[in-house]
């Protein structure tokens, strides 16, 4: 090979070890996490509001580090940083608490926005890095709700219930509710007319202090109003009752609930027994309160109308309502709980009918509870038969009163057939014998709504 020819393909070699070192720079540069080409990424709704009080938290990662950050508020009129900030070192995700500018107690504020800006630590962009920007539409709203009780039941009891009639008003309403002691929710229930609202309360058995019930409502700018509902209190007795258990009986019944409700069985028999009366209890009534919950979603309740509620046919009451029954094995106590409903019993398989009604939410095996019906009889009030053997009717039949809907039996955590009769208030099982009283449902519960409705109406 001639010089001249080697001279040639020396330019060729060249060219092609050029087009190699920059594919090689290119793909460095694609590949490499230095030139990462990943926006940060900013968390925050598109929409919010504000009460101008509570401080804002936005959220902002990437994966190669914030470089910068920045949050402005503006209104057309202004543009005022809020927020900044210039790092040195590796910040992949930070937290911020945005606080409201300093502004004018009567300001209103229309066309709102914050715009978030945030750039990271790649060397892409000509080593500028990458921009993320968000812009959020921000609704200012200073005012709390209206929160006004307008009617309620004067007296209330532990483990008894009670009647509650409210109006709660806003624009931007997001959540309203009655709170007993800051430790169980009622939920309101639409009723009447557009913005009021009723509800029947219990106070539950393993709540041993009354403290204060409340109407709480919460706007989506987190204004809220607390009002005070308010009862005198009564006292109520609370019966012992001490049971010994045998290991026939925990092994038998005990066992056989556990293995029914598909749970593990415990290999001792203080742990089977525990396990069982405690921890399934607890799941048990869950789901009680669960259907009920159910039961009220939507509903516009217009009238409420309930009868008092009549004892199993030609039975003896065995149990009652509000009982703390403690339980001992070979001497030894062992575990503690409420009874609570009230047990009848009649002869074996004995008909039981209801006494208002209602629609069917629940029928099924319910652990300690055997197999049971739960009636839905408007206002988030139910009725609970428990132990039944068999049933008549079906999820989602309307029953009337006095119609037969199930038989007795031994279902269950039992000692023996009979009827475990509950009523529920939003799932929270209340004393039955006030609502087996007429007077009582009159002057504590129906008196209350329908003097509501006077209220409203502005007679």
């Amino acid at each position: 090979m001639t010089f001249q020819t080697r001279r040639s393909k020396l330019p060729i070699t060249v060219f092609f070890t050029i087009i190699l070192i920059l594919l090689g720079g290119v793909g460095y540069i694609y590949l490499s996490p230095m030139f990462e080409q990943d926006k940060p990424s900013i968390s925050a709704d598109e929409e919010i509001y504000w009460n101008l009080k509570t401080k804002l938290n936005i959220e902002i990662n990437d994966s190669s580090g914030l470089k910068y950050y920045k949050i402005t508020f503006i209104d057309g009129k202004r543009n005022i940083v809020l927020n900044n900030e210039i790092y040195s070192d590796v910040q992949k995700s930070i937290n911020i608490e945005v606080e409201a500018p300093k502004l004018d107690m009567f300001y209103k504020g229309e066309n709102v926005s914050l715009v978030v800006e945030a750039v990271d630590n790649s060397k892409w962009n000509l080593l500028e890095g990458n921009k993320a920007v968000k812009k959020i539409k921000v609704n200012i709203d200073t005012k709390k709700p209206t929160a006004n009780v307008l009617s309620n039941s004067r007296y209330i009891k532990r483990g008894g219930s009670a009647a509650v009639v409210v109006k709660v008003e806003d624009k931007n309403l997001q959540d309203s509710f009655i709170s007993f002691n800051n430790q169980k929710r009622f939920e309101l229930i639409p009723y009447y007319k557009e913005g009021y609202y009723a509800a029947i309360i219990g106070w539950p058995m393993d709540i041993e202090e009354f403290k204060r019930v409340n109407l709480i409502a919460v706007d989506k700018a987190q204004n809220k109003t607390i009002t005070k509902i308010p009862f005198y209190i009564q006292k109520g007795n609370v019966k012992v009752d001490k049971i010994d258990l045998s290991e026939r009986f925990i092994k038998n019944v005990s066992a056989s609930v556990l293995e029914q409700s598909f749970e593990k069985i415990p290999k001792s028999l203080e742990d089977i027994f525990i396990y069982s009366n405690k921890d399934l209890r607890e799941k048990n009534i869950d789901t009680i309160e669960t259907v009920a919950q159910k039961a009220i979603e939507g509903k516009m309740v217009e009238e409420f109308s309930i009868k008092a509620f009549k004892r199993l046919r030609g039975s003896k009451r065995v149990a009652d309502y509000g009982e703390r029954r403690i339980y001992s094995l070979n001497g030894k106590e062992i575990n503690e709980a409420w009874h609570l409903g009230m047990d009848w019993a009649s002869v074996k398989k004995a008909t039981v009918r209801t006494s208002n009604v209602g629609e069917v939410v629940f029928k099924d095996y319910l652990g300690l509870y055997g197999n049971t019906i739960i009636i839905d009889h408007s206002l988030g009030l139910c009725s609970l038969y428990a132990h039944t053997s068999s049933q008549s009717v079906d999820v989602g039949d309307k029953v009337r009163a006095k119609q037969k809907i199930a038989n007795t039996g031994a279902t269950g955590a039992v000692f023996g057939d009979h009827l475990h009769f509950g009523i529920l208030a939003q799932g929270v099982e209340v004393n039955p014998i006030e609502w087996m009283d007429r007077n009582w449902i009159k002057t504590r519960i129906t008196d209350i709504l329908e003097d509501s409705k006077k209220i409203i109406d502005g007679k």
